[in-house]
């Protein structure tokens, strides 16, 4: 009791002293705080309070939120974490309940703890819980976040929270809400105040909807990331200052991180962050890093450590060789660095979640639906050799020897052959009402985020060949003159024009441009507007007059009509089962879409590979009847599907990616 004393004295000292000063010095304090109620030795009889004071019910109720608080504590040292007073090694893995069913969420869980895992790791994608301006959920399906943190703490796990509100993470628009495109005057990732008012108002809603999880409240969240990266994207300190404290004033008060190359810690490193290095594999370059920008002091600490790699559409898929994974990771551990893999098990873009890289040579790399990642656990939840070979390491490096469960069953695995996928209808045969434009509208200007645009409107022909060129096409879009389709453009390979033979007279022209996913990453980042972005020329002459017809496919029905070749047509068809599995979707002989079972998105398929399957959640799956509806963009007369039992991932089509 002599020390609960001590520490309320010191406790209303500060508090004294907080009142005067910065939300900095708070923290500072509070650290301090933490320390003394670790090594408070019993105080003298003539420093004890006054018995009326201990009468005091408001002391009483301090006191004992003191000796609540004070059973667990968990601080940065100097050399270490520091759990409890001991030091403390960060072994953890990434997952990210955005992309994991929901149902599947303790399983993963399940499969971290048995790898050895003492934490996971998971971004917060600010844009998948505010998808309407101030309309906040972290409660419905797979947005719920503090069940998934509390599943966490009943397999005991520690949790590392990444809220941003910059994620990267090869998701859509970095984990930017779209609708902030739509205030011009709004400039992202910058001090501008209306962008850190949206930042303010999201963390607000974060700490009431998972505040009460943090360690300092009983919960299993040790720290908190402030912002992601930003050493690669910019070096304005008060950025990374602002950022950290919205997210002390929403409430964080457990040990706050950044996350950069350690080469850019110059450009992002703060006060009261502690420097995380991505991707270093060097002890040595790192602690020197580390020291040189937090007081000569670690702990030490890979936010992201890579075992694998992310892919895009068009391009080789990505491995890494477990076998040089285990020695980088057997070299991190003996130095007593601390290590989060990105990713441990990656999951599934779902729905229009994908995110793209920006490179010199590609203004856009839109990611494939699977985030595998080449990760110890597979999309499927599957433990891959990579995983038994690195669990080995982390278990030769668990204290006194601790014993690791066995890791749970996977999921059974089912077969469907031949779903009949004869019913349908050209979606240019049931066109929404029109939004009329004299020049063409960006998607955030017709108020959409997602999905595809149908742009149309008239052209006067004189039976000679024309060239079109779209200064702007966000991101891929098929072509149609007179209803009939005569090419493609592609964002993606610079593919932004078009001859045309445009017969005599008045042509109806049709533009079914796509959203591919926002750039999450390089040089183009923060710059996410979709659909036609720049005016469309027809032999250097300004197109004009232009109908909008919006297919945001946010839910899509499964009506009847007519199927037409090389079209865009949805089509359906249904499917009984006895049994229950995962199965992976074969989408070899089909172009270029989108999928939905019973009304779950399953992302999107392109026939250019490396992906060639979709997942298929055996939860999301019923017993007895289900519903399968495909969005194909080229429909070519496909009267069925089937699935197979593992994924194909590695298979590039170079034929049809021209």
């Amino acid at each position: 009791m002599n020390k609960i004393i001590l520490v309320l004295i010191i406790f209303l000292q500060i508090n004294h002293l907080e009142a005067q000063n910065t939300q900095l010095d708070k923290i500072k304090k509070r650290k301090q705080l933490d320390s003394l109620a670790l090594k408070a030795e019993p105080i003298k009889e003539s420093h004890r309070m006054a018995d009326e004071d201990l009468k005091n019910p408001a002391l009483n109720v301090e006191i004992e939120k003191i000796k609540e608080e004070s059973k667990n504590t968990f601080i940065l040292g100097n050399e270490d974490f520091l759990l409890n007073g001991k030091p403390f090694q960060i072994i953890s893995g990434e997952l990210h309940y955005s992309r994991i069913p929901r149902p599947y969420w303790r399983h993963r869980l399940q499969m971290a703890k048995a790898m050895g895992f003492n934490t996971i790791a998971t971004y917060v994608m600010w844009n998948f819980h505010e998808q309407k301006k101030g309309v906040f959920d972290f409660e419905t399906d797979e947005k719920n976040l503090n069940e998934f943190i509390n599943i966490a703490k009943e397999e005991g796990l520690f949790v590392i929270l990444r809220p941003g509100p910059y994620a990267c993470a090869e998701w859509e628009f970095g984990g930017y809400p779209w609708w902030l495109l739509q205030d011009t005057t709004i400039k992202l990732r910058t001090t501008n105040k209306k962008f850190l008012k949206h930042t303010e108002n999201y963390f607000n809603a974060l700490y009431k909807s998972i505040g009460h999880q943090l360690f300092t409240k009983g919960g299993p969240i040790l720290m908190v990331q402030v912002e992601n990266e930003y050493g690669s994207f910019g070096n304005d300190l008060s950025f990374m200052k602002a950022n950290r404290d919205l997210l002390i004033h929403a409430g964080f008060d457990v040990p706050l991180f950044s996350a950069d190359g350690n080469w850019l810690f110059k450009n992002a490193a703060i006060i009261g962050v502690l420097p995380g290095a991505n991707g270093e594999t060097n002890p040595k370059k790192l602690k020197e890093s580390v020291n040189k920008y937090n007081g000569n002091a670690g702990p030490y600490f890979t936010p992201e450590w890579y075992p694998g790699w992310l892919d895009h559409w068009g391009e080789p898929k990505q491995k890494v060789d477990a076998k040089t994974a285990a020695k980088e990771l057997d070299t991190l551990l003996m130095n007593n660095i601390s290590v989060n893999f990105y990713m441990f098990h990656g999951g599934t873009n779902f729905g229009f979640w994908n995110g793209a890289n920006y490179r010199k040579e590609n203004p856009i790399q839109p990611d494939i639906t699977s985030y595998d990642y080449d990760a110890p656990l597979s999309e499927s939840g599957v433990a891959t050799p990579k995983y038994f070979i690195l669990r080995d390491i982390i278990k030769s490096y668990l204290p006194n020897k601790q014993y690791i469960a066995e890791p749970p069953a996977a999921t059974p695995v089912i077969g469907i052959s031949f779903i009949e996928m004869n019913a349908g209808y050209n979606i240019l045969d049931k066109l929404p009402n029109p939004i009329f434009g004299a020049t063409p509208k960006s998607f955030e200007d017709l108020d959409q985020g997602f999905g595809y645009i149908l742009y149309r409107t008239n052209v006067n022909g004189d039976g000679n060949k024309k060239k079109m060129k779209i200064a702007g096409i966000r991101d891929y879009a098929t072509i149609y003159l007179n209803g009939k389709f005569i090419g493609k453009l592609d964002r993606r390979i610079g593919l932004d024009s078009l001859m045309i033979d445009m017969p005599k007279g008045k042509n109806q022209l049709d533009l079914l441009v796509e959203n591919m996913g926002r750039i999450n990453y390089g040089k183009s980042f923060p710059d996410g507007y979709k659909g036609i972005v720049g005016s469309v020329l027809i032999d250097s002459q300004v197109v004009r007059n232009w109908n909008h017809y919006k297919f945001p496919f946010d839910k899509v029905v499964a009506e009847k009509g007519k199927l037409a070749k090389n079209q865009p047509c949805v089509v359906h068809g249904n499917f009984n089962l006895k049994k229950l599995g995962d199965t992976f979707l074969d989408m070899r002989g089909w172009n270029k879409g989108v999928v939905w079972v019973n009304g779950h998105n399953l992302g999107k398929y392109w026939n250019i590979g490396p992906q060639q399957t979709l997942y298929v959640p055996g939860c999301w799956l019923n017993k007895g009847k289900n519903e399968l509806i495909i969005f194909e963009q080229m429909y070519e007369g496909q009267t069925q599907i089937s699935t197979i039992n593992s994924p194909i991932l590695d298979q590039l089509n170079f034929d049809v990616d021209k």
